[in-house]
């Protein structure tokens, strides 16, 4: 039986996660867009994943189900942060469903807060806006923590802060830190200077 984040928390125990972020990719719509999932205990690399989405796509959440439940790292993976709710442009998560399927707390991790009224407007370019719309909604209330913001499915908010503080080194949490970095030096020979 996996131990609840809470009890990490309360024993101090070694907290597994995994960070994806996506790679930099090209701008038109279908084309492949690669997604790196780095596994860190707390704040140490321990490995990575490999996966693809389609850029603007509605794929994102069955691959980043498919990708971890299919690896070796799954069974010890406490939690799992999302550089964002989108990947590829707006290929958006389903925070809820990516937690359900799952079975882990899931976070949306993003830097500054997003401008809805921009996205909302940018969502009206694609046929199924609705859907698109209802996956932004479902990721619910938009929580501050110190240096970026973050939406949760599958643990309290105040618990998913306090895993924040014990997974993050810098700016942005140390495996969502690595998974841009090495995405980007993959896809473009060098790693980017800004995580």
């Amino acid at each position: 039986m996996m131990r609840s984040l809470e009890e990490l928390l309360r024993l101090k125990k070694t907290i597994h996660v995994i960070g994806f972020d996506d790679a930099p990719f090209k701008k038109e719509k279908g084309s492949p867009v690669k997604i790196a999932g780095v596994v860190c205990s707390d704040t140490r690399f321990e490995g990575m994943l490999w996966g693809e989405v389609k850029k603007d796509g509605t794929d994102a959440t069955e691959v980043l189900v498919k990708l971890l439940q299919g690896s070796k790292f799954y069974e010890q993976i406490n939690i799992v942060l999302i550089d964002g709710i989108a990947v590829g442009g707006f290929n958006i998560i389903d925070l809820p469903r990516l937690s359900d399927n799952l079975n882990r707390p899931c976070l949306a991790v993003m830097r500054k807060y997003p401008d809805l009224q921009a996205v909302n407007k940018a969502l009206m370019n694609f046929s199924d806006f609705q859907q698109r719309k209802q996956l932004l909604d479902n990721a619910g209330k938009i929580y501050n923590h110190h240096t970026f913001y973050y939406q949760v499915s599958g643990c309290a908010p105040y618990t998913a802060a306090q895993v924040l503080e014990r997974i993050t080194e810098g700016h942005v949490p140390e495996a969502l830190r690595l998974a841009h970095l090495i995405g980007a030096a993959i896809m473009t020979g060098e790693s980017s200077n800004r995580a």
